[in-house]
């Protein structure tokens, strides 16, 4: 498989080992200001960029009639943009907000717990998630993946950055040198606490998914999740 990585940084170089491991070539390394020069030998694009650039790749990449995998965050403002885009050209695209199996596995793990509270009012959600410092979007694009699975089970409304106000969901966003990711989900009431928690310990397993998606993506068309790729027959 010839994959294209549209953002060269340090998850596009973690991915070009696992991808290198697993036989595949990489036939584009394009940051920023760089062109798309080889992006027509592509079988597929892996889109982890910077918000600013995530649309044109894409919609660059679909219009050459390639597959693509995006991992970017911080421009979902322009999802439904991209989706009607893709669905005009019948092309192919999968978004995921984190691709590491084990963070797919937490999604529906909170989904579930988010049903099992919602009858119980005497608790109160709230939810920490930790990141590098070069991390440039806050809350991480995974956190609101996991806020809006609570709100559609509960009777919050919507998520907030640090809220306080009642029925929005309070996340709080930490940024540390070096850490890769933790998301951390509280009920507590007056008696108790439950908390889920999911730890990254390095980018493989994310960059694993990716191109396990990568994968995937080859010669389907439509608007895909990382939730196909791992629980679709």
């Amino acid at each position: 498989m010839k994959i294209a990585l549209l953002g060269y940084g340090k998850m596009g170089k973690e991915i070009e080992k696992i991808a290198q491991e697993r036989g595949h070539s990489i036939v584009l390394k394009k940051n920023e200001n760089d062109s798309f020069d080889g992006l027509e030998q592509a079988d597929v694009a892996i889109d982890f960029s910077i918000p600013s650039s995530a649309k044109e790749n894409i919609t660059t990449t679909i219009a050459h009639n390639i597959p693509v995998v995006c991992g970017t965050t911080g421009w979902l403002e322009q999802y439904d943009e991209v989706v009607d885009f893709v669905k005009e050209k019948n092309g192919g695209f999968l978004y995921a907000s984190n691709f590491s199996i084990g963070v797919n596995i937490f999604f529906e793990l909170n989904k579930y717990l988010a049903q099992l509270m919602a009858p119980l009012k005497q608790y109160n959600i709230a939810m920490e998630e930790i990141h590098h410092t070069q991390k440039l979007d806050a809350p991480s694009g995974t956190a609101i993946s996991l806020a809006n699975d609570i709100i559609a089970q509960t009777n919050y409304t919507n998520w907030g950055l640090d809220a306080k106000e009642e029925n929005i969901l309070p996340i709080v966003a930490k940024r540390i040198p070096d850490v890769p990711g933790t998301h951390t989900i509280f009920y507590e009431s007056e008696i108790d606490t439950i908390e889920i928690k999911h730890t990254a310990h390095n980018r493989k397993g994310f960059a694993l998914g990716a191109v396990l998606a990568a994968e995937w993506m080859v010669g389907k068309k439509g608007v895909f999740s990382m939730k196909d790729v791992l629980f679709s027959d």
